[in-house]
């Protein structure tokens, strides 16, 4: 059984994931980069799981990646599941499996292409500016829905400074959010929805500094809270390849980015401690899921859905 990886630009991951795989020595399981050339309708699927790191920015390969769901193939992390998150559905989503997140607001669109007319937007109204920033309070942060980068996102003070920063938010998805003042902020990886490696994290330092030493400073009870929301989050998207932020503010963890289903994994950034363990845990998981001796997140709605009767004769 062959696990298939897909990269992107990341260097340090990608042999070091195939190397540890293929080191273990499991009988019968090796791990290969993928290779393609384009893909037909009935082309087998060589792999029993593929590792999807880069199908979010390469359309072929999120294409080629449902056709493998469609044969069975386990795909970390399920395309059909990453092509429907977004910011506030993770918000909703949160709330209803007990997690914190802070007070969140969808907004219209400042603009729309240029198909769009205003009949179009016949069922939107002036948008209540008052009343949003007496539900999320101020400061507040305006961000894009959908997408990742810490870009276009705005911290806002005043509903002046609000208005300014939806102007030049264009045809982005925005989402308007109750800031959250953290005395202390964590950043989880999350493997296999089982494996947890937990971190301090300073947001805004230097990108090979803003891990800090694991939980200092944290006490044990609320390190085991976050850990468990941390589960929650990711049996909830079905996520097997996540990694989660949380502010702390007044004992209670927040989930303030926990929507990267293609995460840092680069030695240079995340250090040598947690890159070892990404790669150790990533290889387990993986090979977990090939043998059948765990599974991954359900798809049952899909399978469902491909249990289709076999194809009909056409008559010429």
């Amino acid at each position: 059984m062959k696990i298939g990886l897909l990269v992107g630009r990341e260097n340090t991951f990608p042999q070091a994931f195939i190397d540890r795989v293929n080191s273990k020595g499991v009988r019968g399981i090796t791990a290969e980069m993928i290779r393609l050339g384009g893909t037909r309708l009935n082309d087998e699927i060589p792999y029993r799981l593929i590792v999807d790191r880069i199908s979010h920015e390469i359309p072929y390969y999120r294409l080629y990646l449902k056709q493998a769901v469609a044969q069975g193939v386990i795909v970390i992390n399920n395309p059909f599941w990453w092509s429907a998150d977004d910011k506030y559905f993770g918000c909703l989503l949160a709330e209803r499996v007990g997690v914190a997140v802070p007070k969140t607001v969808l907004l219209p669109n400042l603009e729309y292409d240029a198909d769009i007319i205003d009949e179009s937007l016949r069922n939107l109204t002036e948008i209540p500016w008052e009343d949003h920033i007496a539900y999320t309070g101020l400061p507040a942060v305006l961000k894009p829905a959908i997408g990742g980068g810490n870009k276009n996102i705005h911290m806002v003070d005043t509903l002046d400074e609000l208005k300014a920063a939806y102007q030049t938010s264009g045809s982005l998805q925005m989402i308007l959010q109750e800031k959250i003042e953290y005395e202390d902020y964590v950043r989880c990886w999350c493997l296999g929805r089982k494996y947890v490696f937990f971190s301090r994290y300073g947001h805004f330092l230097p990108r090979e500094e803003r891990y800090i030493q694991q939980s200092q400073g944290i006490s044990a009870a609320l390190q085991e809270r976050v850990v468990g929301d941390v589960l929650k989050l990711c049996d909830g998207l079905g996520y097997d390849m996540n990694t989660v932020e949380m502010a702390i503010r007044d004992g209670i963890p927040y989930a303030i980015d926990f929507l990267n289903p293609a995460c840092d994994m680069d030695r240079n950034s995340i250090r040598e401690e947690r890159f070892e363990w990404v790669v150790e845990h990533m290889a387990t998981m993986c090979i977990e899921y090939a043998l059948g001796e765990r599974e991954p997140a359900s798809t049952a709605w899909w399978d469902a859905l491909v249990q289709l009767p076999e194809r009909a004769v056409v008559a010429p």
